[in-house]
């Protein structure tokens, strides 16, 4: 998912609070932007915290890279249709949690997305639409239900041959989640740790108000529409606008649905408030999958999650508690 938007996040800053200043640093990890800020007393003590939080997100993208062939990740993959693969508890976890979502989201979300053949190009190389054969022979081996967990062996079975596993929709929400518990553990009071638009915050401003993020229209960039305060949260704001074909009049854009390998259409971006980038992450894809109408009903029974949906229009869409300034 294209995590451009993140540019449309505007953070009010932190402000400096019985000596301590805010320090921040931007560098590439996990192929994306991140951006990581933290109070501290001095330069020195920053950037100790600012190193604790990219060996922690490091730590994790080895861990779940499916790029890397020495990842469990990778071995679980390798062993599809073979044989279970013991992983670490806390790959089990992350994966035993993305099932939950994928039935929450009746599939909507599914790390076995990994699976899918890559028949749609969004490079401007395509001249035509792929066959409807095509299309539903490109999703054969996706199928979160064929992810086998043995929880008192701690191992993952991939049930075919050619299945895969990947965590491009819930990865850098849930390292944005591990740096930041990480550096309250070391009583960091405030910090932001943003991954190309997986938010995750905690603390608060000078005056002891919540920060707050302005959130623009992708397609009306000149003026904020909503400024959200958020505490001891995370927010996810995506987009899926800039990589699209059309074809027949109708836009195709680059986010695909795993159960029918169609592509997603009718949303150019959504905001997902939730108590963890990961599961923000993780519902983001879905509501571009389901589209505005499912997505606001499915965060509509959900306790503790809002959402901020733009449409093809340009309409805005909210969630009915949503608390917004």
């Amino acid at each position: 998912m294209s995590k451009s938007l993140a540019t449309y996040i505007l953070l009010l800053c932190f402000c400096v609070s019985n000596a301590q200043e805010s320090y921040k640093r931007t560098l590439k990890l996990m192929g994306s932007r991140f951006d990581i800020s933290v109070m501290a007393n001095t330069k020195a003590e920053g950037n100790t915290y600012i190193n604790m939080a990219v060996a922690e997100i490091s730590r994790i993208e080895k861990l779940i890279s499916s790029w890397d062939k020495n990842s469990q990740t990778s071995l679980v993959n390798k062993n599809a249709g073979i044989q279970a693969v013991k992983v670490d508890a806390e790959l089990f976890q992350l994966i035993e949690r993305s099932i939950q979502i994928s039935k929450l989201t009746n599939g909507a979300f599914d790390i076995s997305y990994a699976s899918m053949d890559r028949i749609w190009k969004f490079d401007g190389s395509m001249t035509e639409m792929p066959s409807a054969e095509a299309i539903q022979q490109s999703v054969a081996k996706v199928g979160y239900e064929n992810i086998i967990l043995n929880k008192e062996k701690q191992t993952v079975f991939l049930k075919h041959k050619g299945m895969k596993i990947g965590f491009g929709a819930i990865g850098k929400g849930y390292a944005a989640d591990k740096a930041k518990k990480l550096l309250q553990t070391q009583n960091v009071k405030a910090g932001i740790i943003n991954a190309s638009g997986d938010l995750s915050t905690w603390g608060t401003q000078i005056d002891g108000k919540d920060f707050k993020v302005a959130i623009k229209n992708p397609l009306n960039k000149n003026k904020v529409f909503a400024m959200i305060p958020i505490k001891e949260q995370a927010i996810v704001t995506s987009g899926n606008y800039e990589k699209q074909v059309e074809f027949n009049g109708k836009k195709y854009t680059h986010i695909i649905d795993p159960r029918t390998g169609y592509p997603s259409s009718g949303i150019v971006s959504v905001s997902v408030l939730a108590p963890s980038a990961e599961l923000a992450d993780a519902l983001a894809t879905s509501i571009f999958v389901t589209g505005k109408d499912v997505g606001l009903h499915m965060v509509n029974q959900l306790n503790n999650i809002e959402c901020i949906i733009v449409d093809a229009t340009g309409k805005i869409h909210y969630s009915t508690n949503i608390n917004i300034e």
